[in-house]
């Protein structure tokens, strides 16, 4: 399988943990590719966040894809009719998890990899400090990277594919501090489940509890403009 410099492609949504798997394909020397999600999500300002990061941390294209993942519902982040709820109220796999939505954007991924060249895929996956979501264990990312090698022509009979999940193992003090350490601007992000119609994060989803929170632990000021404050 490669595992060389060249392109990779970087699934970016905007919020912390992508912005830093950005610097982090950056620093492998990678020419990326970001590729981010219009999915009928309520927080859509996420995708405006994304550009700034995409143009901020050197990626050389970023596409913006509209899918109607939206349309099944089944999500607070997707569904009007069903309420975000405060982290004190989640418990098991919460509302916010979007159905099949990791599977989703990293067949796109896979895709957009095949047709340019990219036989890397970095995806900010992470199963530490994360929300419960079946789709960012590590199981899922090494099924994901077997079948991307079953099912496309570059897995059969090229070089095969690398999915990527570098923060994976980390805490999200351990994401910040390293992005800190690769000059991630975090003022250009936003990780909230429910922001403002200007961009200010609730302060009390399970998202910005995580992220206020790794900010307090790595003792890195938190840049983050909330409208409330547990």
């Amino acid at each position: 399988m490669v595992d060389k410099p060249g392109k990779a492609v970087v699934l970016l949504s905007g919020g912390l943990d992508s912005a830093t798997v950005l610097a982090m394909a950056r620093k492998d020397h990678f020419q990326c590719i970001a590729l981010s999600f219009d999915y009928g999500q309520r927080h859509r300002i996420e995708l405006t966040a994304a550009k700034r990061v995409a143009d901020a941390g050197g990626a050389i294209e970023h596409r913006i894809l509209t899918l109607p993942i939206g349309e099944l519902g089944g999500s607070a982040l997707t569904d009007a009719t069903i309420d975000v709820p405060d982290a004190s109220e989640s418990e098991g796999i919460p509302v916010t998890y979007v159905p099949a939505r990791n599977t989703i954007f990293l067949s796109m991924a896979l895709g957009l990899a095949e047709v340019t060249g990219c036989r890397n895929i970095y995806i900010g996956a992470n199963a530490v400090d994360y929300s419960g979501y079946p789709d960012c264990r590590p199981e899922f990312i090494a099924a994901f990277e077997k079948l991307a090698n079953l099912a496309t022509r570059e897995g059969v009979e090229g070089d095969g594919f690398r999915i990527r999940a570098p923060l994976i193992d980390m805490s999200k003090a351990e994401i910040i501090r390293t992005g800190i350490d690769l000059g991630v601007d975090y003022n250009l992000t936003i990780s909230c489940y429910n922001p403002s119609t200007e961009g200010l994060a609730c302060g009390i989803c399970d998202s910005c509890r995580l992220r206020a929170n790794g900010f307090q632990v790595a003792n890195v000021p938190d840049p983050t403009s909330y409208q409330a404050r547990d």
